[in-house]
This record gives structure tokens, C-alpha cells and sequence, in this order.
């Protein structure tokens, strides 16, 4: 559904899963930030952090992709504290998402 870009159907199949992985929240997360919906793609990133879920690098590229689209530097910083926490900064993956939310954000 969220490569079709059917969001509300997307979301209606996450939310019927009672036990979510880190795997289909990245699933969730990614299908907001490609769709242009980089609001929804954070406020879900809290919620997973919220249900006590570990992010890994897919996580952080989308959620720091969401960022960079909403040219929220504030956000962006946050994120970036996360990554920290969670001792992804030298991961590649991460590294790269940084940098291109840094050049979008100023």
C-alpha cells in the first residue's frame, strides 16, 4: 500500500499488527517520508521510541529524509541526538542521511 501511495490503507494494516518489530515501523516511517509526509514520519519515530522499539540506520535514514524534506533543522538536530544515543554516528548509512538533512536544512 505504501508504494502505491495508499497511505490511510497503509497505516489501517500497521495499526491492526499488535506486536510491531523495528522492521515494520522502518516499513511505516519510510512510507510517510517518501510520500511527502514528513510530519506523520516523525511523529511516528517518537511513537516507536515511545513503545520502547530500538531504531537501527533504516530508521534514521528515513526519519532524517523526513527532516531534510521539512527543512527542519531543529528536528534534524534532534534526530541527530538520537543517533548518537543509540551509537549509529559512524554507521554509513546514517552518516550519509546527516549530511544531506545538514545541506537541506542550512
Amino acid at each position: 500500500y505504501g508504494k502505491c501511495g495508499s497511505l490511510d490503507d497503509a497505516r489501517a494494516v500497521f495499526n491492526k499488527i499488535p506486536q510491531r518489530n523495528v522492521v515494520l515501523w522502518n516499513a511505516m516511517i519510510s512510507t510517510y517520508a517518501q510520500n511527502g509526509h514528513g510530519k506523520e514520519a516523525l511523529g511516528l519515530f517518537r511513537q516507536m521510541e515511545l513503545e520502547n522499539v530500538k531504531p537501527d540506520n533504516v530508521t534514521f535514514l528515513s526519519v532524517l529524509n523526513a527532516c531534510g524534506s521539512l527543512e527542519s533543522l531543529a528536528e534534524g538536530k534532534k534526530v541527530h541526538s538520537s543517533v548518537v544515543d543509540y551509537g549509529l554516528e559512524s554507521d554509513v548509512v546514517v552518516g550519509t542521511a546527516l549530511i544531506n538533512m545538514y545541506g537541506k536544512c542550512g
